[in-house]
């Protein structure tokens, strides 16, 4: 008997669900330490800690084969209502695992589907088979700005598309102790010459090589066209020149099979480390970074995680700054100008005439640092972003 071509996308389009589901959880649950086994295999689905518990998903009980069976029939039941060219749209998002460039997939807002005791809408039920077995609640996600339906608050037809969506980021509390730095580093500090543009401190802006400081190069006169400026480090050393962003998303990647933005993997370095040339290899598709309405937003779009720093991620009245790890398909509001400008001293004139860091964020591909690591501090990361704001 032969397959439609419809059957047969959907057929694909199975086998490409993201491991685990709801037997994994279940299966979880019934073992010794009860939620920590859960965790960890909520871990594994995510991708935190993939190859270290190999076979758990393979112990689950009847239940666990039955909650199989429902999400299968219910996934089948969604996608054969699609039509074709929609399919093939969503088979080649999953496949390229969110880095090409697919269409939006438009469907009714208000086609709840039940799984087991709970609704979900039609967004989250793809992003739970595709991408995240764990995912519970629309709240948990963000779309990202390239989708339609971004930005709209009742919408009749709604994007489901799971890779136009991430994952949202949840500040710890109390926050894991991965780093922290004296906020004392964002006063300004005397440079002598010799220090590169970033310190081992990481943040004060001393005279780059062509004369100007970082946070200079934004505050040149009468230009507002740019946003923000980003520089590629591996470790001590620039790569690169300062990239300077207009549009309101860049796309910062060492490989990405369509994407437009600032390719790491074009720039001549010179760095013959093994461990810089390994991280390299593994930056993938890298980050995407937007400004939006209420900061800057940073999306993981890699398959390890990242590590950010940011003076706007903590709380004000700290006087530690945080090292936040984000994982791979998570988002984290990276920047954040009314609490920057809250933190800046707008009446301290001799305090405005200095580069000031609280405009900066740090981001460290797959390695961390800070006082749980041997890397102590960002200038020892094999490779590293610096993104300065304008605040003009």
């Amino acid at each position: 008997m032969f397959r439609t071509k419809r059957s047969v996308l959907v057929r694909r389009l199975w086998r490409n669900r993201a491991p685990g589901g709801e037997e994994e959880e279940e299966a979880a649950a019934g073992e010794p330490g009860g939620g920590a086994a859960a965790a960890e295999a909520r871990a594994h689905v995510c991708g935190v800690g993939r190859g270290c518990c190999p076979g758990k998903a393979n112990r689950g009980s009847r239940a666990s084969a039955g909650a199989e069976a429902e999400l299968k029939a219910l996934t089948h039941a969604v996608l054969k209502r699609l039509k074709e060219r929609q399919l093939e749209g969503l088979l080649h998002a999953v496949e390229s695992r969110g880095g090409a460039r697919t269409p939006c997939l438009l469907l009714p807002a208000k086609a709840d589907s039940r799984l087991g005791q709970h609704w979900y809408p039609l967004p989250v039920l793809l992003c739970k088979v595709f991408r995240w077995p764990d995912l519970r609640h629309c709240s948990e996600v963000k779309r990202l700005c390239c989708c339609e339906s971004y930005g709209k608050a009742h919408p009749e037809l709604v994007c489901c598309n799971p890779h136009h969506l991430s994952r949202l980021c949840e500040l710890e509390s109390p926050p894991p102790p991965y780093s922290r730095y004296p906020m004392d580093f964002l006063k300004p500090t005397d440079c002598p010459d010799s220090v590169p543009s970033s310190t081992e401190t990481g943040g004060t802006n001393c005279l780059a090589p062509g004369g100007l400081s970082d946070s200079q190069v934004l505050q040149e006169p009468g230009d507002r066209s740019h946003w923000c400026v980003v520089a590629y480090w591996e470790e001590k050393t620039r790569v690169g020149r300062l990239y300077s962003v207009q549009e309101p998303s860049l796309d910062i990647f060492y490989d990405l099979p369509q994407g437009n933005g600032f390719c790491l993997g074009q720039l001549n370095s010179d760095n013959k480390s093994q461990l810089v040339q390994k991280v390299r290899s593994k930056i993938g598709y890298g980050i995407q970074l937007t400004k939006e309405v209420d900061g800057v937003w940073v999306y993981n779009r890699s398959s390890y995680p990242i590590f950010i720093k940011s003076a706007t991620l903590d709380n004000p009245d700290s006087k530690t700054l945080l090292v936040h790890k984000v994982f791979p398909g998570f988002s984290i509001k990276a920047f954040d100008y009314e609490k920057a400008y809250s933190l800046q001293r707008p009446n301290d004139h001799e305090f405005m005439q200095q580069p000031w860091t609280g405009f900066t964020v740090q981001i460290s591909f797959v390695k961390g640092w800070g006082q749980c690591y041997t890397r102590q501090f960002i200038s020892s990361c094999p490779c590293w972003l610096e993104v300065i704001f304008n605040n003009r």
